[in-house]
């Protein structure tokens, strides 16, 4: 079965009480799983379309479309993507403008084992890292650098998706998720602390967003109704997915992410262990989808400076920070 181009709201929303008009396009990061659930559970229960909202959702992957690429193009209304690529992007002369991020802290980092544990950047000297790609490498190199440390004291080894060749000692560490590999490896019965280490990049002092959503500014300054109904809409879906972590994840398994070959039980378990990322401490209080202009000028642009990037715009022009809060009061009440 081939996988569908695109999520509709307009075709998928049943029982909507408004009929939704006002098309806007949204281009993924990464395949349709559990990582992006309230946007299906915002399909399914209408909620874009009883904003008036007729959402086209596009997965992303491996042989997807680029979210920058896809905005930059006009192919496009919003995308997903990450801090660095995103600084590239307007370095290169694109205008867009952050409008939310959907986790607070990212939950890429790094798998050891108790024979190598790597707990703080000083233990990547000396050390073999299976990582994945030259993203991975530029978050080792920078986090290094944040320490004070020489960026090339440690062997970059090419790895995979999967965790097994840490376990085969082919690298003293692996550059992986909290919501994807550290998972399987507690599904194969180790225990995280005991048989095995995950620190995020955060923990090591490279702090930033992770699932930042972004739009070009004329899109924004044309349309900021739609965007806040649109946020609206996503937030009102992540209440509800940290109501029942169940939800989300039946809604990919056997609905929206079916033809990828998803486990319903590992899909509950990153749907869980992500509410973290989303709302740090698990503080109900937490401002969910928003961003913080001293992040973003402090850490996230140290982060930058220490990858190498130079002549970085001035952080208060590349967000929009009143509308996640906007968003989330309009919700509330």
């Amino acid at each position: 079965m081939l996988r569908p181009l695109f999520f509709s709201a307009a075709l998928l929303a049943a029982g909507s009480p408004i009929l939704a008009d006002t098309p806007l396009r949204v281009q993924l990061g990464w395949i349709a799983n559990v990582q992006y659930g309230e946007h299906f559970i915002a399909l399914e229960d209408g909620l874009f379309a009883e904003r008036g909202l007729d959402v086209q959702i596009a997965p992303g992957g491996p042989n997807a479309p680029n979210a920058l690429t896809a905005v930059a193009a006009g192919e496009a209304d919003i995308g997903y993507t990450s801090w660095l690529p995103f600084l590239d992007a307007v370095a290169r002369g694109n205008d867009f403008v952050l409008i939310a991020a959907a986790m607070q802290t990212s939950p890429l980092g790094i798998i050891s084992l108790p024979s190598h544990p790597i707990l703080q950047p000083v233990d990547i000297q000396g050390a073999r890292i299976l990582a994945q790609g030259p993203a991975e490498k530029t978050a080792i190199e920078a986090t290094l650098s944040l320490a004070g440390l020489p960026t090339d004291d440690w062997t970059m080894v090419p790895g995979g998706f999967s965790p097994e060749p840490l376990l085969a000692g082919d690298g003293d560490g692996y550059t992986a998720f909290a919501t994807n590999q550290a998972i399987t490896l507690e599904q194969m019965g180790l225990v995280a602390e005991e048989d095995f280490y995950f620190r995020s990049f955060d923990d090591l002092g490279l702090e930033g967003y992770a699932g930042l959503a972004f739009v070009s500014r004329q899109f924004l300054e044309e349309n900021r109704e739609t965007v806040l109904a649109y946020l609206e809409a996503v937030v009102a879906g992540w209440i509800r997915s940290e109501e029942d972590p169940a939800y989300a994840a039946r809604l990919v398994v056997d609905k929206y992410g079916r033809d990828y070959g998803l486990e319903l039980d590992q899909q509950i378990r990153q749907n869980e262990v992500q509410a973290q990322f989303f709302r740090p401490n698990g503080d109900p209080d937490y401002p969910i989808y928003s961003l913080d202009l001293e992040k973003v000028a402090g850490p996230m642009m140290n982060a930058a400076r220490a990858s190498g990037r130079t002549e970085l715009p001035d952080p208060a022009s590349l967000i929009a920070p009143e509308l996640a809060l906007e968003a989330l009061e309009n919700v509330k009440n």
